[in-house]
């Protein structure tokens, strides 16, 4: 208690925050403490009543619980002089430090006292000249954060440029390796439940209900998964108390990119020393490509993005999708064909017909059965047509060895022009410094120079990205190959091997392969079926 009704009860506010670029050494909790406390002990009309400490707390944000609790202990009477070691203890945010030193203090009766700044603001007597040394001064402790914000940052966005992992936790299948916080590993428990999510949707299960199978087996789901590892983890876009799957946690898992082992980071920005993040579009990601083991290889990857595009009905538990759902079109007017029972067979008529009428489109009626047998019998036609499979496969293969290896040679070869070139570049700048040529002519030198250099680099670049398109194999090639002979479709064969079947009216079908384009490349004909 105070020894006499002259002392002012006072909060002690201590606050910490790395994020601020506070130094441990000078603005630790302990040495803040001890100095107010000296302050306190030097003063005989200041009483403590209370510490008040937020360690790990930014001073860009009120919302810090020591400091709600002074404010309740002002408001209910108890403090009647706030001290701190200096303004920036109290906040770095310019329009609410000065709220609370010019405003919300004087109004409570509250004296307030930065010890390093020489502010002492007693409500009894307001000193203007004081009001414009606080506004400075917390205008330059405002940019403190903004500049460690801004370097932090920096730091970051090289780090992601390199491919190196930033985030706090690993994605679901993944751990952060023990040797290298910023490189992954693969949780083996975790990423064989990714590669069933991905087998299950491949083969028509809708993503609701692989939620509704995994929580009935009582498979923990990412965040519960992470809480049973020991992390620390809480996902603020989960409903309190719930441990389950959903859709959209089936959902994110289907498009995340990093289970095929790209890194893509930079999905989402946060303006300085805010909270809310935005999401920004695609083409600001930051993606390095094979940064550690992929949980999904490509080719189940494509397939799955395909289907996420279609947004066709996927089963549930106990019916079926049926085989050609989402790969047919009208075409006539290109609406989806709709699947329609009649007399035990199931057959497909033009949606826009069984919407809207004979007005807008016909019929184009086919059944199942018939679409099948068509399918069939063309993919078992395309797979005995193309004669020596093994052999064009080995001569294709060697084909494009052979051209990734004259582009590796011809990127040397510029490579070694381009030094050269610079050379020469330094050696007439010499020689200009020494007297030998004059500046004109080393102008000239310069310009011829520098317009080669660029044109090897543009050579460069150019197989570059030539080696870019060689895929290192042939997997529609390999994937007939697997198949010799087909003797029944089901909806793997389907999605792995239709793009689209078009039904017209005068009962012809187009059907596009996803290998049509090198299909028909190598017979020398159009892409697509008829």
């Amino acid at each position: 208690m105070p020894e006499n009704e002259k002392q002012l009860k006072t909060a002690l506010y201590i606050r910490l925050s790395r994020e601020d670029g506070d130094k441990a050494e000078s603005l630790s909790v302990a040495n803040q403490r001890m100095q107010l406390m000296e302050f306190v002990n030097s003063h005989a009309d200041l009483y403590p009543y209370d510490t008040y400490i937020d360690d790990g707390y930014t001073g860009t944000d009120f919302n810090r619980p020591a400091f709600r609790r002074m404010l309740e202990d002002i408001e209910a009477g108890n403090i009647q002089c706030v001290l701190v070691k200096d303004l920036s203890r109290l906040g770095r945010n310019m329009p609410e430090v000065s709220k609370y030193t010019g405003e919300y203090f004087p109004y409570k009766k509250v004296r307030f006292i930065a010890i390093n700044d020489l502010v002492d603001r007693d409500y009894l007597d307001i000193d203007p000249g004081e009001d414009m040394l606080i506004d400075f001064k917390n205008m330059c402790n405002g940019f403190y954060p903004k500049d460690i914000s801004q370097k932090v940052r920096s730091t970051f966005r090289s780090k992601q440029n390199s491919g190196q992992f930033i985030g706090a936790f690993a994605s679901y299948g993944y751990v952060k390796s023990a040797a290298d916080h910023n490189k992954l590993e693969i949780d083996s428990c975790a990423a064989a439940v990714v590669r069933r999510i991905f087998d299950m949707y491949s083969k028509g299960i809708g993503q609701n209900t692989i939620a509704r199978i995994l929580n009935e087996e009582g498979v923990p789901c990412p965040s519960e998964y992470k809480k049973q590892c020991g992390l620390n983890y809480h996902n603020s876009n989960r409903l309190e108390g719930t441990s389950y799957w959903t859709y959209s946690t089936i959902r994110n898992i289907l498009r995340n990119e990093i289970y095929t082992g790209n890194m893509v980071q930079n999905k989402s920005f946060r303006y300085m020393c805010k909270k809310n993040a935005i999401s920004l579009p695609r083409e600001k990601w930051i993606v390095v490509e094979n940064t550690h083991t992929p949980v999904i290889d490509r080719e189940t990857w494509d397939k799955v993005q395909n289907l996420l595009k279609r947004n066709t009905r996927q089963t549930g538990l106990t019916n079926n999708v049926h085989l050609f759902a989402g790969y047919l079109k009208c075409g006539d007017c290109g609406r989806a064909m709709v699947k329609i029972r009649r007399k035990g067979k199931i057959l497909f008529n033009c949606g826009s017909y069984n919407r809207y009428g004979k007005e807008f489109c016909t019929m184009h009626s086919i059944t199942e059965e018939e679409l099948e047998e068509i399918i069939l019998d063309d993919l078992n036609l395309i797979i005995r047509s193309v004669q020596d499979i093994e052999r064009i496969v080995r001569e294709e293969n060697q084909r494009q060895n052979k051209a990734r290896f004259d582009s590796s040679r011809d990127i040397s070869r510029y490579q070694a022009e381009i030094d050269l070139l610079k050379k020469r570049k330094e050696h007439a700048y010499e020689d200009y410094a020494d007297g030998l040529i004059t500046r004109e002519e080393y102008r000239q030198y310069r310009d011829k120079y520098e317009r080669q250099i660029e044109a090897a680099g543009a050579e460069i670049e150019k197989r570059n990205r030539l080696k870019a398109r060689m895929p290192d194999h042939n997997p529609w090639m390999e994937r007939l190959l697997s198949h010799r002979k087909l003797d029944h479709l089901d909806r793997d064969i389907v999605v792995e091997m239709l793009s689209m079947i078009y039904v017209y009216e005068d009962n012809t079908i187009k059907i596009v392969y996803n290998f049509s384009e090198e299909l028909e490349a190598l017979r020398g004909r159009e892409p697509g079926r008829d």
